[in-house]
């Protein structure tokens, strides 16, 4: 029983990141952070639909879910009306969906 979540980052959500300033790839980071840690009740974090959640960071969201001990970032963008985009929450879905089945058995 580990005490951490192990961190997974896609490489598209990677290279989002990289694209923004030090200040908010550093928050973006120390959210992340929390969150490998256990510590939910540092960031802010909504339940989209079934097993997918959105980290808020400022205009910043990142979908992801939880399998096992590992949290998995798959999607990232940067939110410009109240209502997170039903077509990002479809993708993570369709991921998530992938994922489970290719990992069943592990």
């Amino acid at each position: 029983m580990g005490v951490k979540f192990n961190v997974t980052i896609m490489d598209d959500v990677l290279e989002f990141i990289r694209t923004l300033s030090a200040k908010e790839q550093s928050k973006i980071f120390g959210a992340i952070n929390f969150l490998g840690n256990k510590k939910f009740d540092k960031v802010y974090v909504k339940q989209l639909t079934g097993n997918i959640k959105e980290l808020k960071i400022k205009r910043c969201r990142l979908i992801f879910f939880i399998h096992k001990d590992e949290i998995y970032f798959i999607r990232m963008f940067v939110k410009k009306s109240n209502k997170t985009p039903k077509s990002e929450i479809e993708l993570a879905l369709k991921f998530y969906k992938s994922f489970i089945k290719f990992n069943q058995d592990i």
